[in-house]
């Protein structure tokens, strides 16, 4: 039988000649004055997939609610009777290239640097997504068929929230059933470590505001008699973690935050240097909630961070003013069974409580967004799949597992409204400057990720609906890592 991995290794030049048109449009969803430009990756994308082979294919607006709506794209393959069904998810926006003077090429026109294409959208996540196209375009050029079925969605909204995704997904559940998702949108461990990352903290975010006087005041005039909006509002969110513990102090925050014994003591196994990791980060000294390593710390254990903060006149020169507003947004990342409507709920009640020993200050407090946590066993044989494909494609490294401390609220919405776990599957590098002046992505890992997804079609392939909807044997060959 022909075989798929020697068909995507004779058309690397050819794929990677591809990818560059596509990093040609400015697909920049945030920016208004790109509507046109989004019009047209949606179209590219959606002819690669037809070029590819997938059937069915359409490129399906959004927005209801929201005229300005970026469109997704639809695309499947269904011919592998009782084999399992793969959606792959990806993104073809990307984020502003602004400021354009720290580039050291046009961010629009990719360029290959010291075996590196540079371009914004390299690794974030045009390259990412584009090898599992070229994974079906090489399995359906050598055999004519697909050993899995497959469909994909592409939304156009990543970078702006995904805010039409959630209720498209509710809108075409049936359209997107699945066993499993697949998605490159992640960083390998490092060069010689990829990575299947099974754990994500979820996100509750708000918006904190003060408020006291009618307007504001001469601070001369006024000082001493008149409450200090941003004054009150730095006690309220000192008020919310223990100075010393790093513990934080919000009543109920960490009902459903229990972490797996078995999953700290491998992350305990894990070499860690503290010194290093703090000079990599320009710190003397780091701040760990105590009895929590920092690995720990930043993986399985919720958070309260403030975001920013800011209130009165903050210009140059002087003002004497005493504010009476001051406002500022706060994150909190969740684990395990923390549901953030909850959190929200109980960080309102803590505000309300507080408020009445703040004299004539008002707080209010929205929450714009939340996510839950989410995590696939890592005895999944979904994942272990991902990981034969990557002990293929990465010959002589080792394939770890990964607790991420961000959050991709896809995930959430894919195991609530679909029931199926996901597959994160990375072939970025966190050195590569996603969101940033000169990002890229390495050509041989962009090659290699081609190889995966072909590969992690063929491993899928062992595998029944009926197994992937149970448990296996966690892989060997593969340990548990959290986030540096």
């Amino acid at each position: 039988m022909p075989d798929p991995v020697a068909h995507a290794r004779a058309r690397r030049e050819t794929s990677l000649a591809e990818l560059f048109e596509l990093l040609r449009i400015p697909s920049v969803s945030a920016q208004p004055e790109r509507a046109k430009d989004m019009e047209r990756a949606a179209t590219w994308v959606a002819d690669a997939m037809r070029r590819a082979g997938l059937e069915n294919v359409e490129v399906v607006p959004t927005g209801a609610r929201d005229a300005r709506g970026h469109p997704w794209i639809y695309g499947d393959w269904l011919h592998a009777e009782g084999a399992p069904t793969v959606l792959v998810y990806g993104h073809y926006d990307v984020q502003p290239a602004e400021p354009l003077e720290l580039w050291h090429s046009p961010a629009f026109e990719p360029t290959v640097r010291d075996g590196k294409v540079y371009a914004r959208g390299a690794t974030d996540d045009k390259g990412q997504m584009f090898t599992h196209i070229k994974g079906v375009e090489a399995h359906l050029a050598a055999n004519g068929r697909l050993p899995v079925n497959v469909k994909f969605m592409i939304e156009g909204e990543e970078e702006v929230g995904s805010r039409n995704l959630e209720q498209a997904v509710r809108d075409h559940a049936k359209r997107l059933a699945a066993d499993v998702v697949l998605i490159s949108d992640s960083s390998m461990w490092d060069e010689k470590h990829p990575s299947i990352v099974y754990s994500l903290r979820g996100l509750a975010y708000f918006y904190v505001t003060a408020r006291g006087a009618a307007g504001d005041l001469h601070s001369g005039t006024f000082g001493g008699a008149v409450p200090n909006a941003v004054e009150w509002l730095a006690k309220l969110l000192a008020a919310a973690k223990d100075p010393k513990t790093g513990r934080v102090l919000i009543p109920g925050f960490y009902e459903g935050a229990e972490v797996d014994a078995d999953e700290r003591k491998a992350l305990a196994k894990l070499p860690f240097n503290e010194a290093k990791y703090r000079r990599s980060l320009g710190l003397g000294k780091l701040f760990v909630e105590k009895g929590w390593t920092p690995i720990e710390a930043t993986t399985v254990r919720p958070t309260f961070e403030v975001n920013g903060f800011w209130g009165g006149y903050i210009g140059a020169g002087q003002k004497t003013v005493l504010p009476n507003e001051a406002h500022a947004k706060v994150s909190m990342r969740l684990v395990g069974r923390q549901d953030p409507q909850k959190v929200g709920r109980r960080f309102r009640a803590f505000v309300k409580d507080f408020e009445k020993r703040a004299p004539g200050i008002r707080f209010k407090v929205e929450q714009p967004s939340a996510n839950p946590p989410a995590k696939v066993p890592i005895d999944h044989r979904a994942l272990g799949a991902g990981v034969r494909a990557l002990e293929g494609a990465f010959p002589g490294t080792k394939v770890v597992f990964a607790a991420e401390g961000g959050s991709i609220p896809v995930v959430g919405t894919f195991a609530d409204v679909l029931g199926v776990p996901t597959v994160l599957m990375g072939f970025g590098l966190h050195d590569e400057n996603l969101h940033a002046p000169n990002e890229h992505i390495r050509v041989a890992n962009f090659e290699r990720g081609i190889e995966a997804s072909v590969r992690f079609f063929d491993a899928l392939a062992k595998e029944t609906p009926a197994s992937l909807a149970g448990r296996a044997k966690r892989p060997k060959k593969a340990r548990a890592r959290g986030r540096r």
